[in-house]
């Protein structure tokens, strides 16, 4: 059986990919850096001497190259599938560039989209299966001022993934549909989104491992530390006028810390 993974050239990604190979799957991995996958795939491979591990290059901007991925798979036993692919900026919404926020709202939504119906279409025809869409607890918060695209594009996967899983469980279908909700992770995300976190990260390998072990449990909204659980639940608690003056502030920290 096969996982496969976008975003998997680094980061969360490559962990997903470790902690796969390790449980056992086959390999697709996916992303445009074709010699950050071949770099992966010597380790995993080294390690783990059964595993199959695919390559497959692709820029899921562009969704004739989503198309062209799931075409690929199609015929293949693929059991889980992680939308893992995205990115981040910050800075205040006039400033940003918008052909980068356009990129974003392309790849953390367009695409993502696209995948999780695709694959979905394709797992039901076995009705089992695993779809796993990496959010981020920002999707979870009502608004993200000086990360507003950021936050946007996650609401959207979280909805999306919590919708879809609701529909799935009321036909009683064997596929499962969800979301990672992380808050900082010590990845590459920060340089691209050029902000440093306010809150201390987790490691990459520890949000993977949990995620992956929270979607064999089938939970919908994964959130790995008991800190952004609080801080999210929060939003349930307090007027979200509120609650959003305290995110922007802790946002304008990070954003004026740049300077």
């Amino acid at each position: 059986m096969y996982a496969v993974i976008t975003g998997a050239s680094s980061g969360i990604g490559a962990q997903f990919a470790k902690r796969l190979a390790r449980d056992g799957y086959d390999l697709i991995l996916v992303a445009r850096r074709e010699d950050r996958l071949k770099q992966l795939e010597k380790k995993i491979t080294a390690r783990y001497k059964n595993i199959n591990c695919v390559i497959f290059t692709a820029d899921l901007l562009n969704l004739d190259e989503c198309q062209r991925l799931t075409d690929y798979i199609e015929k293949m036993d693929v059991e889980v599938f992680i939308n893992n692919a995205g990115f981040g900026d910050c800075g205040k919404f006039e400033d940003t560039d918008i052909a980068k926020e356009l990129d974003m709202i392309d790849l953390n939504v367009r695409a993502m989209h696209f995948l999780t119906k695709k694959t979905l279409i394709q797992m039901r025809q076995k009705d089992s299966g695993y779809i796993l869409n990496v959010a981020s607890s920002a999707g979870l918060i009502p608004a993200g001022p000086y990360m507003a695209t950021y936050y946007a594009t996650k609401a959207y996967v979280a909805s999306l993934s919590r919708a879809v899983a609701k529909e799935l469980r009321q036909y009683n279908s064997g596929v499962y549909v969800g979301c990672l909700c992380p808050g900082p992770v010590d990845t590459e995300f920060n340089d691209v989104a050029n902000v440093k976190f306010a809150l201390k990260g987790i490691s990459a390998e520890y949000c993977a491992n949990y995620a992956i072990d929270m979607m064999k449990k089938k939970k919908t909204v994964i959130i790995p530390t008991l800190q952004m659980k609080v801080v999210t639940a929060c939003g349930r608690l307090i007027p979200q006028s509120l609650y959003i003056s305290l995110v922007s502030h802790q946002q304008k920290k990070k954003f004026l810390s740049r300077a």
